[in-house]
């Protein structure tokens, strides 16, 4: 495996920007690693208070078995950050074209005669809807990715917390109107949920309810994996089980104690959970790199 190495693919009106790990075997196989939610950089990190660096864990884990990579910055952040103008007007459409570029490039870079797409938490959703375009994937690996549209997850996030029950009702009158692809004017919007529906993102937010991921992986006919922590207390059990019902051939993989960014955690403390996301030190949970190898490198026709 060589080292480390930015490359680039076209963006917009700039350059997106990555890290190549490229394998030192050309028929190996080569990910492309699609971050989550906000501002989440190629390691996985975030200025939001994530230092786990998960996406470098999974990389450099995955070039010790022979299998390169490359992890990227959205466009608008970060090295990608002359990609477009206002990072914030964005759609999970513009998200899914970015995969699609990304995997011409590192097919042309690489010679692979296809990549698999590995989306976490919210680029699996990008994933999905990139995936129902792109015939040099060739396969997706599905890693903390929410099973049901965005708004019911909100919800639920919303309504789990007895410290919102003030302003839950609004929460839901708000989700409703994205849904149905309307905005929603600061005014009508109370202080505390304004940092999670931005005038800025809501554009964001109504292309994202729009789609609903267990609809998105029935339609896709390539080779999936399902990889979920047990101790994850941003997407559970069930949104792996939702994905896998709708897709009963996707192999799904539960690890019982990694939790959103695939740390291992003992207990259900969410405090001790909390603490693993600023732990870049913490290696990746037991299993981690193991499904994720072992699916890649499975022998079976692909494109």
């Amino acid at each position: 495996m060589s080292g480390a190495d930015v490359i680039e693919a076209p963006g917009p009106a700039g350059p997106l920007s990555g890290t190549a790990l490229e394998p030192s075997n050309a028929s190996a196989a080569v990910v492309l690693i699609v971050p989550g939610s906000g501002p989440t950089d190629r390691d996985g990190n975030s200025p939001l208070g994530v230092r786990a660096s998960p996406y470098r864990l999974i990389a450099e884990g995955l070039a010790a078995l022979g299998i390169g990579s490359v992890r990227i910055d959205k466009r608008g952040m970060f090295g990608s950050a002359r990609a477009i103008p206002d990072a914030n007007a964005v759609t999970i459409e513009d998200y899914a074209a970015d995969i699609r570029t990304w995997v011409a490039t590192i097919r042309r870079r690489m010679g692979a005669p296809c990549i698999w797409v590995l989306g976490h938490s919210e680029g699996g959703l990008a994933t999905l809807v990139a995936a129902q375009q792109a015939p040099d994937i060739c396969g997706l690996l599905l890693v903390s990715a929410t099973g049901r549209k965005l708004g019911d997850v909100l919800r639920e996030q919303i309504g789990s917390n007895p410290a919102n029950a003030p302003i839950r009702e609004q929460a839901d009158t708000i989700i409703a109107r994205l849904e149905a692809g309307q905005h929603v004017a600061p005014d009508d919007i109370d202080p505390a949920l304004r940092p999670l529906f931005r005038p800025e993102t809501q554009g964001f937010l109504i292309s994202a309810f729009a789609h609903d991921p267990a609809t998105l992986i029935a339609t896709y006919a390539g080779p999936a994996l399902i990889l979920q922590g047990l101790r994850d207390i941003q997407v559970g059990r069930r949104d792996a089980e939702r994905l896998h019902d709708a897709r009963p051939d996707a192999e799904m993989v539960l690890l019982p104690d990694a939790n959103h960014v695939l740390k291992a955690v003992a207990s259900d403390d969410r405090a001790a959970n909390i603490a693993t996301y600023e732990d870049p030190d913490r290696p990746l949970a037991d299993g981690v790199i193991g499904a994720l190898a072992t699916f890649m490198q499975r022998p079976r026709n692909v494109r």
